[in-house]
């Protein structure tokens, strides 16, 4: 069997179920471990090596607290947080610590499958209204004063690909919305993080709306 292997680890049955029988249906994907607590998604990790871990974050053993000792030990895992928690300080506190993407369980099972295989392949996520949220929260950190404007250092196709993923485009439809190939997309993320000092797209999304630039809305 080929595909993307994924780990599902969830401490409600009828979820897990749910989520193997969507991505088995759907080409590219198989189910290589499941689990329900923190040390299963730790053992998981270590004994079947899977190309992605969904994980839950309200379980035995927290799923928060499994994604720094995952890293710790096979620190290229790929690692996607599959919640209903709506909470900045747990979206915060999962990609600081490593994870890959924050999904709200209301997902449905395409969009899923697009966002894992994104993310297999290098990409963040976070839900879009999570990190409008987010920015909103943070919005007042952009009245400090005497601050620079790091954002003064991208080029005009920079700002373009920052602005677009800021509202929440992929990679991909950044690339077509633009006319250049993803790959292009990805280099110019890569730039974008580098100037910015950032990591991921949420944080390189709050620098733009800390600096006072409005998020377009697509």
């Amino acid at each position: 069997m080929t595909g993307l292997r994924i780990a599902v680890i969830d401490d409600h049955p009828l979820f897990r179920e749910g989520v193997r029988r969507s991505l088995s249906e759907i080409n590219g994907f198989q189910i290589v471990g499941e689990g329900c607590t923190k040390e299963d998604a730790i053992r998981i990790a270590r004994d079947h090596s899977p190309d992605v871990i969904l994980l839950d974050i309200s379980m035995p053993g927290g799923g928060l607290d499994a994604v720094s000792p995952i890293l710790d030990h096979f620190p290229e895992q790929k690692i996607i947080m599959l919640t209903v928690s709506e909470r900045s300080d747990d979206v915060t506190k999962a990609l600081n610590s490593g994870a890959k993407a924050y999904v709200l369980k209301g997902v449905g099972s395409r969009a899923l499958a697009e966002i894992i295989r994104a993310v297999a392949s290098g990409e963040g996520y976070v839900s879009p209204a999570l990190s409008a949220r987010m920015l909103s929260d943070l919005s007042s950190i952009s009245n400090a004063p005497n601050r620079t404007d790091p954002i003064s250092e991208l080029s005009s196709r920079e700002y373009e690909v920052l602005d677009l993923a800021a509202s929440g485009l992929s990679n991909k439809r950044i690339a077509l919305k633009l006319d250049i190939h993803e790959k292009t997309v990805k280099h110019h993320m890569g730039r974008i993080f580098a100037k910015l000092n950032v990591t991921n797209r949420t944080e390189a999304a709050m620098a733009l709306r800390d600096a006072g630039h409005d998020i377009r809305l697509v």
